[in-house]
């Protein structure tokens, strides 16, 4: 087994600077600036810095642009209303509410786009509404929507507990910001939008479609020595799929061909009492994370670690490794390489875990802090996100 010391050198640890700062949102309401501190780079502590209300009443997703300071948060209210909120960071990540904007409640998810900074508008996926919604920033409580898209389907997908309906739940920036992808978990589809950059405007290209019953929820685009692709998580099957991506002629329609699909677990696939969640692209590595595998003990699922071949982009699974928590729905690479925070969702911690950055291997826990109430199984509520502010 390595030594501690072998990881250190091995990922370049040393060389990281001993403090980092976080943000993470909770279902029950809060928004937290969390402080990390290294007693070396394998050992630390988390502690709570900040904490601020004003994303409704059941935040689930946070965007963070560092360049304006600005932290985005989406309210999944459930409840017929919502709210699309910005607060404004200091020196220190403290946040403050700066301005938030009514909507229709339900998002899952948002991202900024378009304009000649590529945020000038902000989209949200409504889970249960089969919608997407854009608005223009900044925002106001006078914001109103400047385009809203929904979905119907004819019957159920393979899964009609998952899939009864279209059910968007992400919004992805291509690498030239001319595109967006929303993969629809509820339709087996990923809907692909061009941007009109000054107006906002999504005008919809063919959509592309995964393998019955996958689910796509979340994505990550990678430049290849082949060419673009783009790999989508599949909550439903718990698998990874790889598209070739390709641009048509002439300002046409970006396009997505499915090359590849392979499961989070590695040699098996999925149950219908687990669920993937998200994807992260560090370097050659991928990774995903499983809810409910409890495969390292009670309530410690797994986070999936691919190889990606850096011709083609290829995908080739590794092993399965610990992620200090249940149900880790959000989870992220720092800048760095050195180091993922991931949260679990039902247990409701930030666990910070250090990163080999030359063999992608997730090392020892370096830290960890609950930020309660827990979550109930399977119930939306717990820790919701958690990103490096960087």
């Amino acid at each position: 087994m390595r030594s501690s010391t072998g990881f250190l050198l091995a990922s370049g640890l040393a060389s990281q600077a001993l403090a980092a700062k976080l943000i993470a949102s909770h279902f029950s309401g809060p928004v937290y600036t969390l402080d990390l501190t290294l007693a070396n780079a394998t050992s630390g502590t988390l502690k709570v810095t900040g904490q601020t209300s004003g994303c409704g009443r059941i935040p689930s997703w946070i965007t963070i642009d560092k360049a304006s300071n600005s932290v985005y948060c989406f309210d999944e209210s459930w409840y017929g209303s919502g709210v699309l909120a910005q607060f404004a960071a200091d020196d220190e990540a403290i946040l403050t509410p700066k301005a938030s904007a009514p909507t229709l409640g339900n998002s899952v998810f948002g991202a900024l786009y378009g304009g000649d900074d590529d945020k000038s508008f902000v989209i949200t996926a409504e889970y249960s509404p089969s919608t997407i919604t854009t608005y223009k920033l900044p925002l106001s409580a006078s914001s109103k929507p400047v385009q809203k898209l929904s979905w119907t389907m004819a019957q159920p997908g393979p899964r009609p507990d998952r899939q009864d309906k279209p059910h968007p739940h992400g919004a992805f920036l291509d690498p030239t910001k001319t595109f967006l992808v929303v993969p629809d978990l509820g339709a087996d589809l990923t809907r692909i939008f061009k941007i009109n950059k000054a107006t906002g405007e999504l005008t919809a290209c063919p959509t592309a479609a995964s393998l019955p019953g996958d689910g796509p929820r979340h994505g990550e685009f990678l430049e290849t020595e082949a060419g673009l692709r783009y790999y989508s998580l599949n909550e439903v099957a718990s698998s990874v799929g790889m598209y070739n991506v390709t641009y048509g002629a002439d300002g046409g329609c970006l396009a997505l061909d499915l090359v590849q699909t392979l499961s989070t677990f590695g040699d098996r696939k999925g149950t219908t009492t687990e669920k993937a969640a998200e994807l992260r692209i560090a370097g050659e590595y991928l990774y995903a994370s499983n809810r409910n595998d409890q495969k390292f003990g009670k309530e410690q699922d797994s986070l999936a670690i691919f190889k990606l071949n850096k011709a083609d982009g290829s995908m080739t699974f590794q092993e399965l490794t610990n992620s200090y928590g249940y149900y880790p729905r959000p989870f992220q690479v720092n800048a760095a390489g050195t180091y993922v925070a991931i949260g679990g969702q039902t247990t409701a911690n930030v666990a910070i875990v250090a990163r080999d950055a030359a063999t992608g291997k997730l090392g020892p826990l370096v830290a960890n802090i609950d930020l309660p109430p827990r979550g109930t199984y399977g119930g939306e509520d717990g820790l919701s996100a958690v990103l490096w502010y960087e």
